[in-house]
């Protein structure tokens, strides 16, 4: 089948991969070249515009930071909707605020064209090896028509509810990650100041309540003080913001989320924006002068 795909960045450039694996004919664009070179010798096809993108391929994928970006790249000049015909299907895989992402399927509906909002979760790592949690909001006949695509690049896809869905879930999905990174860091700032080596407490509660597929991720980072990015404190910080403004219009009161927020400001003034969000550690660490290392 042949996929257009717009944006190739750190998750982009593997979730093309992973489309060509599967036997996709894959075309791509994305405003950095050097991320298009690099896809184009793993068999992709590079163009010039998300237009262009659109003009060949009936299912189109965006993959990008945030919501204005997403409806520049389809609403705007030299955008997918200039391109697209009627029938094509839209498939945002970014992690935007729900109300953008409705806006933008309105928009696209008025000239035929059908979209979903699919957000993932899994980072890089799950990226490179199509392991994505995908998380959809649309219409279920759109759904099914593209459930086999995003399985090329999942092991999981849910339909959530209608448009919108998809990133509400995935707003929840980083509330808990958020969350679940701060307890991890204080409580075993807490080990460590205590004198237990948090390797132990790793060891002995990882398979109790309190493990996590976060904990199983994080904490080897956070003992071995490894803040390469995985998932960016910036892109959390998005996301908590984009949580937080929908909240404050649900009428969901969110004080640990915008506890964690703070946590996220705070390092990012502190230089650690590009870093992992398993950083959160570092702030612990910075309040009391004491490493979480083995």
């Amino acid at each position: 089948m042949k996929i257009g795909f717009v944006g190739l960045g750190i998750m982009g450039k593997p979730m093309v991969k992973n489309l060509l694996k599967a036997g996709h004919e894959v075309l791509a664009y994305d405003i950095v070249k050097e991320n298009v070179d690099d896809v184009v010798k793993a068999g992709a096809k590079g163009t010039g515009s998300s237009k262009a993108v659109a003009e060949g391929c009936k299912f189109i994928i965006t993959m990008l930071p945030n919501g204005p970006e997403v409806k520049e790249v389809v609403l705007g000049p030299g955008g997918v909707l200039e391109g697209a015909s009627k029938g094509t299907v839209v498939v945002d895989m970014s992690s935007i605020a729900p109300e953008v992402a409705q806006d933008i399927c309105k928009a696209c509906a008025a000239k035929g064209v059908k979209m979903l909002d699919a957000p993932v979760s899994g980072g890089e790592p799950k990226a490179i090896d199509g392991t994505l949690s995908i998380m959809v909001g649309g219409e279920k006949a759109v759904f099914d028509e593209v459930y086999d695509i995003m399985m090329a690049m999942g092991a999981s896809c849910v339909l959530c509810g209608d448009i919108g869905a998809g990133n509400t879930t995935k707003l929840a999905n980083q509330v808990i990650v958020a969350l679940n990174i701060a307890a991890v860091s204080e409580a075993f700032m807490l080990s460590t100041k205590a004198g237990v080596d948090p390797v132990k407490v790793f060891e002995a509660i990882r398979g109790g309540l309190a493990g996590s597929t976060v904990m199983n991720a994080k904490v080897p980072m956070i003992t071995e003080g490894n803040i390469n990015p995985g998932f960016k404190i910036d892109l959390h910080i998005k996301d908590l913001n984009n949580a937080l403004d929908t909240g404050h219009s649900v009428g969901a009161p969110l004080p640990l989320t915008a506890a964690v927020m703070e946590i996220m400001q705070n390092l990012r003034h502190e230089g650690y924006g590009q870093n992992d969000h398993s950083a959160i550690a570092r702030y612990y660490e910075k309040l009391t002068g004491t490493e979480i290392r083995t």
